[in-house]
């Protein structure tokens, strides 16, 4: 009996924790934004990077209401309106998309319901990038633990329905 007790414990207490790792926030625009940082570090084969990017999903209750993500960077990519993202969910085949470059080429950003209803039922996210011409490919992963939770709250918030 104690130890079926300890097991439940130690399965609430690891539920709480992928909560936990989701940071929830909103801007004056009305967006609604669940974010977290990869659990990998950026670094280039000369090490000129050496930062966790943060993913946000994000929702849009005010006009047309919709879904997107982002990435957020600490240093801007070497494109101007678009980059090719390689996204990888989980273990399965890597698929490249288009994400519009914004905030000073800081920002990667994916509209649409799809882009954040595949996070849902995923435990790990890669993204995969050409940094720059002299740098590289790079990639962040993100361990998706509490994401479903954390998309059923923005669709409440938002008032609009889960992708």
């Amino acid at each position: 009996m104690g130890v079926v007790l300890l097991a439940l414990g130690c399965s609430a207490a690891l539920a709480s924790d992928a909560a936990d790792r989701w940071r929830f926030g909103s801007a004056a625009d009305g967006v609604i934004t669940a974010s977290i940082y990869a659990d990998s570090m950026l670094v280039t084969g000369n090490g000129a990077l050496g930062y966790s990017p943060v993913l946000t999903i994000a929702c849009r209750p005010v006009g047309d209401p919709h879904w997107s993500e982002w990435l957020q960077l600490s240093d801007g990519v070497a494109a101007s309106d678009t980059i090719t993202v390689a996204v990888t969910v989980d273990h399965g085949s890597s698929v490249r998309e288009n994400w519009l470059v914004a905030s000073n080429s800081m920002t990667l950003m994916h509209d649409g319901a799809d882009a954040v209803s595949r996070l849902a039922s995923a435990k790990r996210l890669r993204l995969s990038w050409r940094f720059g011409l002299i740098t590289g490919r790079v990639d962040a992963d993100f361990f998706l633990a509490g994401a479903a939770e954390a998309i059923d709250r923005l669709a409440a918030e938002c008032k609009i329905a889960t992708p």
